[in-house]
C-alpha cells in the first residue's frame, strides 16, 4: 500500500471526501458536549485539525494487508483522514468509549469496524478476524491524565494486540505525555504542528528491546 506523500495533498483529499456540512457541525457540537460532560476523557475542546490528521496518517500508514487500530476516535476525523488517503475501510478498526459518538461513527464510517468499549480492554474486544493483523495503533486518548498503573494497563493491552509494534499517540503536551522510561519504552516525537489548536505533537512509543 503506497503511503501518503504529504500534508497538502492529503488535505485536498479530505476536502473532497468530507461529510456534508451538517454532519461536520453535528460532530463538532457532539465533541463539545462530550468535553463538557467528561473533560478528562476528551483531552481537547475541539476535534483534531486537518494538519494534525495528515501527520498522524503519515506515521500510522500500514503495510499491505495490515489493519490500523484507532483508539479514542471521537468524531472520526482521523479515521476519515485515513480513508481519504486510501486505506480500505475493512482495514480500519476504531474503538470509542462514548455511546453517542459510537452511534455517529457507525453512521459516517461505512465498512469500518466500530467497537464501543474501553481501550484498555482492546485484547478482549478485538474480533478474531483482526488478531495478528494489526500493523499500527493510533491513540487519541489523553494518556497523560491517567494514573501510571492505568497507563501500564493501556500499554500492556497494545502489546497484546500488536506485539512489538508500539503505538502512535498524538498529544498537546509540550513534552512526552508518557513517562516512557518508567514504562520501559522508547519514545520519539515524530511530528509537530502549530496549525492545530492547541499545537500538537505525534509521538511514537515502542517497547524497549
Amino acid at each position: 500500500m503506497t503511503p501518503p506523500n504529504g500534508t497538502s495533498s492529503l488535505t485536498v483529499d479530505q476536502k473532497r471526501s468530507a461529510s456534508p456540512q451538517g454532519n461536520a457541525g453535528r460532530g463538532a457540537m457532539l465533541f463539545f458536549k462530550r468535553w463538557m460532560a467528561h473533560p478528562l476523557r476528551m483531552g481537547s475542546i475541539i476535534p483534531s485539525s486537518a494538519a494534525l490528521c495528515a501527520r498522524v496518517v503519515r506515521q500510522a500508514w500500514p503495510k499491505d494487508g495490515e489493519v490500523v487500530l484507532e483508539l479514542g476516535s471521537g468524531t472520526g476525523v482521523v479515521a476519515r483522514a485515513l480513508l481519504a488517503a486510501g486505506l480500505p475501510p475493512e482495514q480500519l478498526v476504531v474503538v470509542e468509549i462514548e455511546p453517542d459518538m459510537v452511534e455517529m461513527l457507525r453512521a459516517i464510517l461505512p465498512g469500518v469496524t466500530v467497537i464501543q468499549g474501553d481501550a484498555r480492554e482492546t485484547a478482549r474486544l478485538l474480533p478474531a478476524r483482526f488478531q495478528g493483523r494489526i500493523g499500527s495503533v493510533v491513540c487519541g486518548i489523553p494518556l497523560v491524565l491517567l494514573p501510571v498503573p492505568e497507563q501500564r494497563r493501556f500499554i500492556d493491552a497494545m502489546e497484546a494486540v500488536a506485539p512489538g509494534r508500539g503505538f502512535i499517540h498524538f498529544s498537546y503536551c509540550v513534552t512526552s505525555p508518557l513517562p516512557w522510561k518508567k514504562h520501559d519504552l522508547v519514545a520519539k516525537r515524530e511530528e509537530w504542528t502549530p496549525l492545530n489548536f492547541p499545537p500538537a505533537s505525534v509521538w511514537r512509543y515502542t517497547p524497549r528491546a
